[in-house]
C-alpha cells in the first residue's frame, strides 16, 4: 500500500505512507530485517532532512507446521502422480490458529501467473478438485498413521 498526499498529479507530494510485509519463516532473520529497514530510514531522512516514522502495526511470530501433516501431503502428492514443492506461508490462515492445538499442515493449489490473494486470482475447477484429492489422501494417510500409532500401542509394542 503506497498513498501520497496530496494525491495529485500536478503536486509534489508533502506527505507520504506506506507499508512494508515482512515475512520470513525465522523470526530471528524477521528482527534483523526490521532493524536493518529502521537504520536505512534513519540514514535516509537524515541525509534529505525528512522527518519519518516507522510503526510496526502487526507482528506474528513464524508458524512450523506439523512434520507428519508435511509428509502426508507430500505423500499424497506423490501417491496421486502432482508435482509439488514446499513453499513458506506468512499469511494467517485458519491452519495458523489451528496449529496451536492440534496437527496441522497446508495445501496450496497453483493460481494462474502465480497471483494469490488479490482480485486477478484463478485456479481452475481441475487445480481444485488436484488439491482436493491431495487433501483426501493426507487426511487418509495421516488417520492410518495414528491408527497404527493407536493400535501399536493396544499391542505393547
Amino acid at each position: 500500500m503506497i498513498e501520497a498526499r496530496p494525491a495529485s498529479r500536478n503536486v509534489i507530494p508533502g506527505q507520504s505512507y506506506f507499508s512494508i510485509d515482512l515475512r520470513h519463516p525465522d523470526n530471528d532473520t524477521l528482527e534483523m530485517l526490521e532493524n536493518e529497514i529502521r537504520a536505512a530510514l534513519a540514514t535516509i531522512v537524515a541525509e534529505l532532512k525528512l522527518d519519518a516514522s516507522l510503526e510496526r502495526i502487526c507482528g506474528q511470530t513464524p508458524i512450523a507446521f506439523h512434520p507428519q501433516c508435511i509428509a502426508a501431503v507430500r505423500k499424497a502428492a506423490s501417491m496421486c502422480g502432482f508435482a509439488s514443492r514446499d513453499i513458506v506461508s506468512g499469511a494467517l490462515h485458519d491452519a495458523a490458529y489451528v496449529s496451536r492445538v492440534a496437527p496441522a499442515g497446508m495445501i496450496f493449489v497453483p493460481c494462474r501467473d502465480g497471483i494469490s490473494h488479490n482480485e486477478e486470482e484463478f485456479s481452475s475447477q481441475e487445480q481444485c478438485a488436484k488439491g482436493a484429492q491431495v487433501l483426501l489422501q493426507a487426511v487418509l494417510d495421516f488417520d492410518g498413521q495414528l491408527a497404527e500409532r493407536d493400535q501399536a500401542g493396544k499391542s505393547g509394542r
